[in-house]
């Protein structure tokens, strides 16, 4: 259903043409001038240096090649290893994915893609690709508009209701589903360019996902899986954490030694991976997929996907050599999806607080396609992404910056994660001592009126009471639940949910409809001090664009905050 790379106008293509040249002139001339000021010089010892780089070259290839067929060789022998002994055999399938995905990266380094790509292409292309291409765009909207509505209606409606749930109930979030994407596409920046294959597809696989995840037993233990994983990768960070401090320190989750010395460690393991060219091959990878599913570029389709298990401001980093030549839109998208998920990191404390685990998981992974088809609804793509369709990746910088080897760009990434750390830091702590001071002037007017609790968060309770109407929340609960949003917003999700925690602990707890959707809602990084962070992110990875980033972050941050709530339509 996605349009082809190719549907761009002149103008665009244009666009594209010069912002690639700005950005990559600098360097080619430097490449280009290195060649003649040796001319100019020694040209025998430039002969002599270029034999023994290509000597070194053909060294390193050589080389290169007995590590692959050493590594795969040991990863073959572990794995069967690990199948044969009983200790291990009663986990084969999960040691069997891990094993042969990467035998499979190291053989297709040696085996060109075609061996796969031209069976798939002459089934793909004759049976599938070009009859759907043929049909009218308008044929090809309607029955992608048809299927839509009929997994929307049917996982709504075709399963019995649980709890207090009722149909009338699950017909008003349905109907909230569309007064949502009515907005967006009202307050679109381009009506007329919204890629509506994308938006289509998108919502379809949200809807898709949340009956894989929620009526299957397999899809929850997947994903819980996973997430599991990309928790135990992080924690691993408070080793290092507890070398500066103890122990009682590090049990105590403070945001300043947890969560920094996480995006630190990530960030310095991201950037030995792109050393190494793992993370270029993943990132290709899902260009190639989203591309194909649902035309966005693969830069967007690595953020998107990764959010939900390492974070906000790690994932953008994943993809740190494209973001100061990514597109708006792409800006656009990659902070909608971090504001729409929450991170493996951070999935243990929501479920220690009381929140199901389930509900959390499958929150954050359909927020994933949702985030995808809000954001292209509200700023569509109007130009052509780099990272669309085919990606080639460097390996860190140009210059004397440039790594030696494996273990100095890990030092290199640990460097510059301490700077995103520090931008975070200070974007954090800015914006919520902000928000505590328009409160205290709040509540000081507050009380020449009587009020005096007026907050924030008491005022966007209120606002946002439609906001829960249109959630199917039961009528004597609105209120409670607008609120708990709001708390969301303005000060962060862990707060909402030691709300919510208290409320259950209560004498009044919310009904099992309201608590399910509360818990769903506030699954997400919408708030004012993840807009911070996601300034400092991108602000560090990309410091020329800096205002681009901070226009977009208000309405990235509006977007992740609906997204979330919209996958309650079939409770």
């Amino acid at each position: 259903m996605a349009a082809p790379a190719g549907d761009f106008d002149a103008d665009n293509q244009f666009k594209f043409i010069q912002r690639k040249t700005s950005v990559f002139t600098n360097s080619d001339r430097e490449q280009e001038i290195a060649p003649v000021v040796d001319a100019g010089g020694d040209l025998e010892g430039a002969g002599e240096k270029d034999e023994g780089t290509q000597a070194r070259s053909t060294f390193d290839k050589r080389l290169r090649v007995v590590i692959l067929i050493f590594l795969a060789a040991l990863i073959l022998g572990w794995w069967i290893s690990s199948t044969i002994l009983t200790a291990t055999r009663g986990q084969w399938v999960v040691q069997s994915f891990f094993a042969w995905f990467f035998l499979l990266i190291i053989a297709f380094r040696f085996i060109p893609n075609s061996v796969v790509t031209e069976p798939i292409t002459a089934i793909w292309m004759p049976c599938i690709q070009v009859p759907w291409y043929k049909l009218p765009r308008t044929a090809r909207l309607t029955i992608g508009w048809l299927c839509l509505l009929a997994i929307v209606f049917g996982s709504a409606f075709g399963f019995s209701p649980t709890g207090n749930s009722d149909y009338g109930h699950r017909a008003i979030s349905v109907l909230g589903l569309f007064v949502f994407q009515c907005g967006f596409y009202l307050c679109s920046t381009n009506r007329s360019a919204i890629c509506w294959p994308t938006v289509v597809v998108g919502l379809f696989l949200q809807q898709t996902i949340a009956l894989f995840v929620l009526k299957t037993g397999a899809g929850y233990s997947l994903f819980k899986y996973i997430a599991d994983l990309a928790n135990d990768f992080l924690s691993e960070a408070d080793v290092g954490a507890e070398f500066f401090f103890d122990a009682e320190t590090i049990a105590k989750k403070w945001f300043f030694v947890n969560v920094l010395s996480a995006i630190i460690f990530f960030i310095a393991t991201i950037q030995m991976l792109y050393y190494l060219g793992a993370m270029q091959w993943m990132v290709k990878g899902f260009a190639w997929f989203f591309f194909k599913l649902m035309n966005v570029s693969g830069a967007e389709a690595v953020v998107a996907a990764a959010s939900p298990w390492v974070g906000q401001g790690e994932s953008a980093c994943l993809v740190k050599p494209y973001v100061d030549i990514m597109t708006p839109s792409e800006l656009h998208l990659i902070m909608t999806s971090g504001f729409s998920t929450i991170s493996g990191s951070v999935l243990t404390a929501y479920v220690a607080l009381g929140v199901p685990p389930q509900n959390l998981v499958t929150s954050s992974v359909m927020s994933i396609p949702a985030s995808i088809a809000i954001s292209k609804m509200r700023i569509p793509e109007v130009e052509e992404p780099v990272t669309r369709g085919r990606i080639v990746v460097d390996r860190g910088d140009a210059g004397k910056n440039q790594p030696v080897n494996a273990l100095h760009a890990f030092s290199l990434g640990g460097l510059f994660g301490l700077n995103v750390a520090g931008q975070i830091l200070t974007n954090v702590l800015t914006i919520l001592s902000l928000v505590a001071t328009i409160n205290a002037v709040l509540t000081w007017v507050g009380r020449g009126f009587g009020i005096h609790q007026l907050t924030l968060q008491l005022v966007l309770g209120y606002i946002g009471y439609p906001i829960a109407f249109f959630l199917g929340v039961p009528s004597a609960e609105i209120l409670r639940v607008s609120q708990l949003l709001a708390t969301k917003l303005i000060e962060n999700e862990f707060a909402a949910y030691l709300e919510l925690s208290s409320i259950q602990a209560s004498s009044n707890p919310l009904s099992h409809r309201a608590f399910t959707i509360a818990s769903y809602s506030l699954c997400g990084f919408a708030n004012l001090g993840s807009l911070g962070i996601q300034i400092g992110v991108l602000g560090a990875l990309a410091p020329s664009r800096g205002k681009v980033i901070a226009k977009l972050a208000v309405s990235a941050m509006i977007c992740g905050f609906i997204s979330c709530v919209l996958d309650l339509s079939c409770f």
